[in-house]
């Protein structure tokens, strides 16, 4: 093994636990005998706690550029010394006490409102008149904008342009979505949405770098992909080598502010044909050479950085990635995905579930006629008394997937899962938009459903989420924009006639999957 392959290896297994993990430990730490020393160290850690308010405070308040820098500094640092709770207990500061001064926008609404619209007809042939009166208008509204803005965008601001600011920024939004998690707090979620549009604008297409990650990249980097690979995990060097190899591609979007770190990457493995399952790509070995392929398959995209969620960034690097590799490869004429289905097992065990508490009169059964008695004829214990969606949840719910070692019930339960998995992509919607999350990013991005692969995925996640069902989304260069509009504004979802064809539904889609 190389120095370079050796230090990888170190440093993704061994990795340094989270400040947060490391705050748990002290935590959990055994209590010192001398009750005097707990005691200084709970007064230590308050006055702590009131070193890095006071520090927030004057990154806000203060404007000398020398203090300045000094304060963000100290406030960054004693940010991440703070214990969980603390951190909870400072943004809760945050977004009470700088907020924006309602009492103001109040006073000025009051103002505004107090006006009267100039009448058009009292102007001269130049306006002046209109100008006028318009005056007052104007000068309400530019102080309305300058009220509407809370005091915490001059943290925010401040920290942006601070060296390191933009990734502690998203640490600190990571900090806001747990608490989020835990509980409801108005002030806490607007606070949240005030900070995720500031970065949504900083991490704009255009201060993004688009950087092909390849063997010859910093361990460092390489790291970072072992680290938060979150779809296909990455199991050893010899993995990680064949996906930056031949046959294969990896692309991450960098910010200058925080070199040497993707944001979010993408894999990319170069092939003949759309692939039907996981294994496929992931060990296909040797790889197509790269002059025959003819088919750019995303099988993995994954975030770095817990606090940008919610900031579509996935969007942008995908329209680019296939432009790019269009651009350098023109054989390449088929850009598809081999995505998993994370949500398809919650939603139908719900409804089974929901089934068995309600009883047959007020229920749905998701079972066709002809699939019950296909089932309960498959299952070989006693079936007397159980409706088919009472077989149907038992074998779901079996120790180990048992169901996936028969071959019979494989064959029944194919064209049920299948078509039920196709329903629930195509059909099932929260808010006018697909119930399921990667199916939402994926549709929003412009593309269409493509094919739905039975056993593509079967690893035990594959199998707890999806029932080891794959879908491949495509993307066709001349239908991604209208695609992704037409979701957007009417939430129509975009479908193979194949897809169509499980969920035997009226509505058929004129594009087949290639």
């Amino acid at each position: 093994m190389n120095k370079k392959g050796l230090a990888i290896l170190l440093r993704s297994k061994m990795r340094p636990l989270s400040l947060v993990s490391k705050v748990n430990q002290l935590q959990h730490a055994p209590l010192e005998r001398n009750v005097s020393a707990t005691q200084n160290a709970s007064i230590k850690t308050e006055r702590d706690f009131g070193q890095v308010r006071e520090s927030m405070h004057s990154v806000i308040s203060m404007n000398k550029k020398e203090i300045l820098d000094t304060a963000l500094n100290e406030f960054s640092e004693g940010y991440f010394s703070l214990s969980k709770e603390n951190r909870r207990k400072l943004l809760l500061i945050l977004a009470r006490e700088y907020d924006l001064n309602r009492s103001k926008v109040r006073d000025l609404m009051k103002q505004y409102v107090g006006l009267e619209i100039p009448n058009g007809d009292e102007t001269d042939e130049h306006g002046r008149e209109m100008d006028g009166h318009l005056s007052a208008f104007y000068r309400i509204e530019r102080n309305l904008r300058h009220a509407l803005k809370p005091m915490y965008e001059v943290l925010f601001e401040r920290l942006n342009t601070h060296p390191g600011g933009l990734k502690f920024l998203a640490s600190v939004r990571a900090d806001i979505l747990s608490i989020i998690a835990d509980e409801n707090v108005a002030s806490i979620r607007a606070l949240d949405s005030y900070l995720k549009e500031k970065l949504i604008t900083w991490l704009s297409p255009a201060n993004l770098e688009l950087h092909q990650i390849t063997w010859d990249d910093p361990a460092s980097l390489l790291e970072k992909i072992v680290a938060y690979e979150a779809v296909h995990p990455i199991s050893n060097l010899i993995d990680l080598k064949r996906r930056l190899g031949l046959g294969r591609r990896c692309f991450g979007y960098i910010h200058p502010s925080i070199p040497g770190e993707p944001l979010i990457f993408i894999e990319v493995a170069l092939m003949k044909n759309i692939a039907c399952t996981i294994q496929e790509v992931l060990w296909h070995d040797p790889p197509t050479p790269e002059c025959e392929a003819t088919t750019a398959l995303f099988y993995s995209i994954s975030s770095t950085q817990p606090g940008l969620a919610g900031v579509n960034l996935g969007k942008f690097l995908i329209k680019r990635v296939i432009y790019l590799v269009k651009k350098d490869m023109p054989n390449i004429h088929n850009f598809a995905t081999l995505s998993p289905i994370p949500g398809f097992m919650q939603w139908l065990l719900s409804k089974l579930a929901s089934s068995e508490r309600s009883g047959p009169i007020f229920c749905e059964n998701i079972l066709k006629p002809e699939e019950e008695r296909a089932l309960l004829d498959a299952y070989k214990d006693s079936t007397t008394g159980k409706s088919g969606m009472e077989v149907l949840l038992h074998l779901l719910t079996s120790t180990n997937h048992e169901w996936t070692r028969s071959d019979r019930l494989m064959t029944v339960l194919e064209p049920i899962l299948l078509r039920l998995c196709a329903r629930y992509l195509v059909l099932e919607k929260k808010r006018g938009k697909a119930l399921d999350s990667v199916a939402n990013f994926h549709l929003q991005n412009g593309a269409m459903i493509g094919r739905l692969n039975w056993m593509a995925d079967r690893s035990e996640n594959g199998l707890s989420q999806s029932g080891g069902i794959m879908v491949n989304y495509i993307y066709s260069l001349e239908h991604i924009e209208d695609y992704a509009q037409a979701y957007f504004s009417t939430g129509h979802i975009q479908a193979s006639p194949d897809v169509h064809h499980h969920i035997q539904s009226p509505e058929r889609s004129e594009d087949p999957i290639n």
